[in-house]
């Protein structure tokens, strides 16, 4: 009964960890760089999103964010990579789509789902505003409006 009572707290533990922080990992961007996941948001915030090519929520979403995107960043820095969760199938589709929507983000391939996993499987999309590796803003869904509610959270977390 002991083990099983250590297990449950150790797996509770490390849920926890997992849903708090980014994990220590590279992934490659649409051009074949490879990047640190946990390199982009040192000493600034970075919002992270998660998304697919079959997502129409996620694509709304990023169009959603693209609209107000240089002026976002011309005002207070804001940065967004969006991180496509598209499996080996659909992966050719990311680039092509992000182009053709003319997106201005860095956009990283997650073809494997390791963040996702890493922070509990979530729904996509998912918006995650991330400082120093922390997750300090969560938010998954979208609904129109939903980039406003963004900007502010993102503003919050800048200094």
């Amino acid at each position: 009964m002991k083990k099983i009572l250590l297990l449950a707290i150790f797996l509770n533990f490390a849920f926890a960890k997992a849903q708090t922080e980014l994990p220590q990992l590279s992934l490659r961007n649409i051009k074949g760089k490879k990047i640190n996941v946990q390199e982009l948001s040192k000493d600034k915030p970075v919002v992270f999103s998660f998304w697919a090519t079959w997502c129409t929520p996620c694509m709304r979403e990023l169009d959603a964010i693209n609209e107000q995107y240089s002026e976002k960043q011309e005002e207070f820095g804001f940065e967004l990579i969006a991180i496509a969760t598209d499996d080996s199938r659909t992966k050719p589709r990311v680039k092509t789509e992000a182009m053709g929507r003319n997106w201005p983000y860095e956009i990283l391939l997650d073809t494997k789902n390791e963040i996702i996993r890493s922070l509990g499987n979530p729904q996509i999309p998912l918006t995650l505003i991330v400082k120093n590796n922390k997750i300090v803003y969560r938010h998954s869904s979208f609904t129109p409006g939903a980039e406003l509610e963004l900007f502010e959270e993102f503003k919050k977390h800048l200094n």
